[in-house]
């Protein structure tokens, strides 16, 4: 059972991680929503106003109501989980994090283009539209670039995008999900990965990952969200309680983030986003949803490591 004093601090945690956040959305929605928002020209560099409060106000909501909540009930420093803790045997855990998303994504938008072969292009010929024009790449073999591409998504996006994504699982995976544990590992990640997904139901309903025109619209599209993150938080979720630590779901997160848009490179006509190929769709997240089942189903797989380090991060 969770103790009393939890059950208040999860509850303002959940008050300020959904206050900032939703009404940052709202503010969004007024001022043109996601795709008819105020467009600055930041030093020749194009961003819409719906770009900057998603990428710094919303994402790191999560992150300040876990500082936040500390501050008003006066929890304090206690189990941060901010060490990364390599000397403790658990720099493998560190590996699985940085490598599994895009391993899973790229079998899921594989299952994509398996069971629907008619949208699959193998001229790449939206990639080719997106070098039109630049000198010295239009002669290169599209596939090569698409290659490099992915490469580059693997290995390098999850520290790229770790800034990004700490305010997240900073807040999720830090905060929320230990706060849950006591009901148990697997009810934890459950909990957790509904929550997540709610969460992100303003800026899907404007059009956020699957746009409006999708089947079912707008009402699947927060439910595909809702499995999409109930994954992710098994697999972050598993790294985080393995590891003691937040970083390898930072990881992750950078990870997934980084490969997402992957099977958009080999698209032509118009997929329904609710099946794919990216992973936020119920095929093109078949790799993560597998993985997710194995790490649910595992009975060892969310138990904490026995006599944890304390981690006072002071």
């Amino acid at each position: 059972m969770i103790k009393a004093l939890d059950k208040k601090r999860i509850l303002i945690y959940l008050g300020f991680a959904f206050g900032i956040s939703w009404a940052t959305a709202l503010v969004i929605f007024l001022t043109g929503g996601i795709t008819n928002s105020p467009v600055y020209d930041l030093g020749g560099l194009q961003i819409s106003l719906a770009y900057i409060l998603l990428a710094t106000i919303y994402m790191f909501s999560p992150a300040v109501a876990n500082l936040l909540t500390r501050l008003i009930t006066k929890e304090g420093k206690t189990n941060l989980q901010l060490r990364p803790k390599f000397k403790q045997g658990r720099w493998s855990l560190f590996l699985a994090a940085w490598l599994l998303p895009g391993v899973l994504t790229i079998a899921g938008t594989a299952a994509y283009f398996l069971i629907f072969p008619a949208f699959f292009d193998p001229n790449l010929s939206f990639l080719m539209s997106q070098l039109s024009g630049m000198e010295g790449l239009e002669s290169i073999n599209p596939w090569i670039i698409a290659g490099l591409q992915t490469f580059q998504a693997i290995l390098i996006s999850p520290i790229l995008n770790a800034i990004s994504t700490f305010g997240e699982e900073f807040g999720w995976r830090g905060y929320l999900q230990p706060k849950l544990m006591p009901l148990g590992g697997r009810k934890a990640i459950l909990l957790t990965g509904v929550i997540w997904g709610i969460w992100h139901w303003p800026v899907i309903l404007m059009g956020y990952n699957y746009g409006t025109d999708y089947f079912g619209a707008p009402f699947l599209g927060p439910m595909a969200m809702v499995w999409f993150t109930i994954a992710l938080s098994a697999l972050f979720g598993w790294v985080t309680i393995k590891s003691d630590s937040v970083w390898p779901g930072v990881i992750g997160h950078g990870a997934i983030n980084g490969i997402a848009s992957l099977g958009l490179l080999f698209i032509q006509g118009n997929p329904d986003p609710l099946l794919g190929p990216a992973p936020v769709g119920f095929v093109g997240g078949l790799g993560l949803t597998l993985i997710a089942g194995l790490i649910l189903i595992l009975p060892k797989a969310l138990k904490p490591k026995q006599n944890p380090s304390p981690d006072l991060d002071q």
